[in-house]
């Protein structure tokens, strides 16, 4: 192993907070090791919050350590209180079981799989068939309530209510670090930073059960630099499963993230070398738009693909440059007959999704943010008839740099 792999993740910003820093470091930089990160399947795809943490994973499998993906097919049972007010939503284990499974389709883009070069494990085959007495006396005997109290994800949320069920959740993770750590020799956890207390109890757990050192580093979030999270749009999140999100889309969301977020993502987000990053870094005011297109081709890439980063990137140019090709651009089908009387501008807005409600229609129509066919539409009761189109489709542009194709159907 040539380079620490531990010296990458700090000069690209990941790395948070860690529980020995000489020590890891030291780990990282002899034998293969075993790590873990977790994965909970609340949602049928992944989204760009967990990109962060493929990175992670693979640049970590790159310097030759063993990573072992956790599905939390027995801990989204219970939901995770960590970085949220309010309870997660019960979900039946059908659900689950359908998310994890997209889960596994998407690991493997990023992650190698083949000869046992890493390992996929749900932590369900474990946690469902537990006998609650013997998990009390054996685990939660281990677990100070007034230490637990005092860990960050609870302490939130103390003042709008806990759960019972929610309070098991820090004693199901550490479990799943001492299972993983017996069975597999996984002696590290990674993950987001919100998974500090988490992550610290499980070494914890080890340490009194079998005496044994694990250890614990967390990452930086995915913020803005306003510390809002990263990957929030109009239509919800930022998905990596191209029928949630699709690659224009997740495309032109890096292409028009903010100036000063740029730099940050490309350390993050891509494999891109360090020294082309800081050449990036050095461009100003206009030619910062250099690096974005830079950074939206290289994500792209890849969670989508080259041949669909490629497609994103002609059509963003071909729109921005005016004409060109438009076939891969998102669209929406409307019929004739619907033609016949028009359809109302606020309607079709809605309908597109470039609005996510009437009245924010309105607003954009009212603040001239809407154009068709190169025209602003000044007027919320435009109606957009047959006569609209031309070759039977339109295009419609929302602000400075977001585009839908409406097609008759």
């Amino acid at each position: 192993m040539a380079n620490n792999v531990f010296d990458t993740l700090k000069e690209r910003g990941f790395i948070a907070q860690l529980t020995h820093e000489e020590e890891i470091r030291e780990l990282l930089s002899g034998k293969k090791v075993t790590f873990y990160i977790g994965f909970d399947p609340t949602a049928d795809s992944l989204h760009v919050g967990h990109f962060l943490q493929l990175m992670v994973m693979a640049h970590m499998q790159r310097a030759g350590h063993k990573p072992i993906a956790l599905i939390g097919g027995g801990t989204a049972m219970i939901g995770d209180p960590s970085g949220r007010t309010d309870m997660r939503r019960m979900m039946t284990r059908e659900t689950i079981n359908h998310n994890a499974e997209k889960f596994k389709l998407q690991l493997s883009k990023f992650i190698d799989f083949s000869d046992d070069k890493a390992i996929m494990v749900n932590n369900a085959d474990w946690l469902l068939d537990l006998n609650y007495v013997e998990f009390l006396r054996e685990i939660g005997v281990h677990f100070s309530v007034n230490r637990m109290l005092t860990a960050e994800c609870f302490k939130s949320r103390l003042e709008k209510g806990l759960t019972f069920i929610e309070f098991n959740y820090m004693l199901m993770q550490s479990y799943d670090f001492l299972i993983l750590n017996q069975k597999y020799g996984c002696s590290l956890q990674l993950g987001g930073d919100d998974q500090w207390s988490n992550i610290l109890a499980g070494i914890d757990l080890i340490r009194r059960v079998d005496s044994k050192q694990a250890y614990g580093m967390t990452f930086t979030l995915l913020t803005t630099s306003e510390g809002k999270k990263m990957g929030k749009t109009e239509k919800g999140a930022l998905w990596l499963d191209a029928d949630k999100t699709s690659p224009y889309d997740f495309y032109q969301y890096w292409r028009n993230i903010d100036d000063t977020d740029v730099i940050k993502c490309l350390k993050l987000l891509t494999f891109l070398p360090m020294d082309e990053i800081n050449r990036l870094a050095q461009l100003r005011d206009e030619q910062i738009n250099e690096a974005k297109k830079v950074l939206a081709y290289e994500v792209t890439k890849l969670v989508h693909g080259e041949d669909e980063a490629m497609k994103a990137k002609q059509l963003a140019e071909a729109l921005f440059g005016k004409g060109g090709n438009t076939s891969d651009l998102p669209s929406t089908q409307v019929t004739l007959s619907e033609l016949e009387n028009g359809i109302n501008i606020l309607d079709l807005l809605c309908r597109t999704g470039l609005a996510p409600s009437k009245s924010e229609a309105r607003r954009l129509v009212q603040q001239g943010g809407i154009s068709i066919e190169g025209n602003v539409v000044s007027a919320i009761d435009h109606m957009v008839t047959r006569d609209s189109f031309s070759n039977g489709e339109l295009i419609i542009k929302k602000g400075k740099k977001t585009y839908h194709k409406v097609v008759i159907s």
